[in-house]
């Protein structure tokens, strides 16, 4: 059974959720070396409204009680377990941490029943306990998130895994917790591709959407550019000039296999897979000219969309595969556009800013991303809402900031910035701009493109 909640009614279920809400112990999905428990699942779940409307949640998160009693490598694994999970529950804007420091004045007896009014008295409306084992070369987390005013379980989690897995178990449970709270899946195991001159040549690169575990996919010893993403997270299509003019490829993931895609022509560039992958979308140079082409996955198909004097390019396809937003210079200057998939009813939609240029969808269909240059030679990123066709600028300097990507719960954006110099991908808050994050550090990085969800 389903238990549907009102906006209106929020705030008093988070003072006293579990009154009519069962143990939350559904079985996690399954993860390479990470075994969760087998559990019953419960017949109840709580489905909230519009995530991005929710009240911030005071969260106590004390201290792992029992990792001063592992050493060595286990110890190592659980410190990085504990850090990567109060990271990944502070960026998802949910919770509000009150962690070991501001804890530190009460004076806990570690039985619930006693302490709850104690971390109700510095707000905290929930409670996360965990505890870390050893199980013979296997971390084992045992989590629950605990409802404060009822003193009762609200996820219950049990996972096991070598320790080099300690990052996956952490983002795993956290996305367990959003996904709970919010019906939407979190994001803490998805990646981001992006372009860094780190090793010499442009290549592409793939990292943990947090930034940590950077790793090269290319080795073309050329320019690479231009990731982007299959609907499955399986593929990823780019753009390489190892073979003379730049054209386009596909990398495997799972193999790392690189097959190409559209070799012919002088100039093919900016490709976007449709949501199910079967299909391309590109830009191409018709002599002094550039257009918008699609093709199958295959390279076979090639097919011209779009017919302007103006130069058409950075197509990109809509999630519901049935539009294509791309930038185009027609009516003098670059502006973004949204066109039906067969190349018809072409549309602009935008209007303020003398340039703007590579959009980018939300999950949900509603939003574009795009980067606006608005005064001097700079661009910054700006979200446009394609129901009221309003445009809210992100970023304000300094620097350049370009070529901004959604994260699949549309909570985030990913984007290319100089504002210290060199050129770094970093992350920022969707909505307000707000909690930016640099994610890359060595070389130049630039073009992120955020995976989906893994299917």
């Amino acid at each position: 059974m389903s238990i549907r909640i009102t906006r209106t009614t929020i705030l008093a279920l988070l003072g006293a959720l579990t009154t009519w809400v069962l143990v939350a112990n559904q079985e996690p999905a399954a993860t390479p070396g990470a075994l969760p428990d087998s559990q019953p699942p419960r017949d109840i779940t709580v489905v909230l409204p519009d995530a991005n409307q929710l009240p911030v949640i005071q969260l106590a998160f004390p201290a792992l009680p029992n990792l001063a009693s592992l050493s060595g490598t286990a110890a190592n694994a659980g410190r990085e377990l504990e850090r990567t999970l109060r990271a990944d529950l502070e960026r998802t804007g949910i919770f509000d941490l009150l962690g070991p420091e501001e804890l530190a004045v009460l004076q806990l007896t570690g039985d619930l029943a006693r302490d709850a009014d104690q971390y109700r008295s510095l707000g905290a409306a929930m409670l996360l306990q965990n505890e870390l084992k050893l199980e013979g070369d296997r971390i084992v987390l045992e989590g629950r998130l605990v409802d404060l005013a009822s003193q009762q379980t609200i996820v219950g989690k049990r996972y096991r895994g070598t320790f080099d897995l300690a990052r996956r178990i952490a983002h795993t449970f956290a996305d367990e917790i959003v996904l709970f709270l919010t019906s939407r899946r979190g994001i803490a195991l998805t990646s981001i591709a992006f372009v860094s001159d780190r090793d010499g040549d442009k290549e592409l690169y793939l990292m943990d959407y947090d930034g940590h575990d950077q790793r090269r996919i290319t080795g073309h010893k050329s320019i690479s550019m231009s990731p982007a993403w299959s609907g499955t997270g399986e593929t990823l299509a780019y753009v390489s000039f190892f073979g003379g003019g730049p054209a386009l490829y596909l990398a495997d993931i799972a193999t790392g296999r690189k097959t190409p895609l559209v070799t012919e022509g002088s100039l093919n560039v900016s490709p976007a897979f449709s949501p199910d992958g079967r299909m391309v979308v590109f830009a191409r140079a018709l002599g002094a000219n550039i257009e918008i082409f699609v093709c199958q996955r295959d390279g076979s198909g090639v097919r011209r969309l779009t017919n302007s004097p103006g130069i058409d390019t950075n197509p990109a396809w809509s999630p519901s595969g049935q539009e294509i937003a791309f930038t185009s210079s027609r009516a003098g200057s670059p502006q973004i556009y949204v066109m039906d998939v067969e190349g018809s009813n072409v549309r602009r939609v935008t209007f303020q800013g003398e340039y703007n240029d590579g959009a980018a969808w939300s999950a949900d269909g509603t939003r574009l991303a795009y980067s606006t240059r608005m005064e001097r030679n700079r661009f910054d990123i700006a979200v446009l809402d394609l129901v009221t066709l309003g445009s809210q600028r992100l970023t304000n300097g300094p620097g350049s900031n370009e070529a901004p990507t959604f994260s699949p719960d549309g909570r985030r954006i990913a984007f290319a910035s100089t504002r210290q110099g060199g050129t770094q991908v970093y992350s920022i808050d969707a909505r307000t701009g707000g909690s930016l994050e640099q994610l890359t550090f060595q070389g130049n990085n630039s073009a992120p493109d955020w995976s989906p969800y893994l299917k």
